[in-house]
């Protein structure tokens, strides 16, 4: 958004017939200036945001009791594309457990699902697989506390 809104703010000028008339006048420069500067947009946003927002309203759910495989907050940075599936694939879990208890927060679990997914595979994250990463299994079950805290721990981490 931002880079569409330069170029239009820079089309105006060139194509504007008193371009270089307003540069000397010093109308065009401001313009110009404006332009350059535009204030950050959503799409420069946290890519994870909503994920975020959606964490926060679960997290005290009571009527969401399961253990859950939970990735450490700290893992290596060549895994955090794996450590990132992870934390979905036990919201499906969630998903799963909610729909057979019929919990008050299952609609917020399926939005951090489809938010999440969708900005995982429409932003794949730099990482390569390590041979030190962990699969999913390999980390401890944790409490749905621990799990909502260490989730929204990494993806606060990777907002920075």
């Amino acid at each position: 958004q931002k880079t569409h809104l330069k170029t239009i703010c820079l089309q105006y000028l060139l194509l504007n017939s008193h371009c270089f008339c307003l540069l000397k006048k010093g109308m065009g420069l401001i313009i110009f200036f404006l332009c350059a500067y535009v204030p950050k947009t959503e799409a420069d946003q946290c890519k994870w945001e909503e994920v975020l927002q959606d964490l926060e309203k679960i997290k005290t759910s009571e009527d969401i009791d399961v253990s859950l495989y939970t990735a450490n907050a700290d893992e290596d940075v060549k895994c955090q594309e794996l450590v990132m599936e992870c934390f979905f694939l036990e919201t499906e879990v969630i998903i799963q457990e909610c729909s057979i208890k019929n919990c008050s927060k299952t609609q917020d679990v399926v939005n951090i699902w489809k938010n999440g997914n969708d900005s995982f595979e429409k932003n794949k994250l730099a990482s390569t697989k390590s041979k030190k990463c962990k699969e999913c299994e390999e980390y401890e079950e944790k409490n749905f506390t621990e799990f909502v805290q260490n989730f929204e721990k990494v993806i606060q981490r990777y907002c920075k």
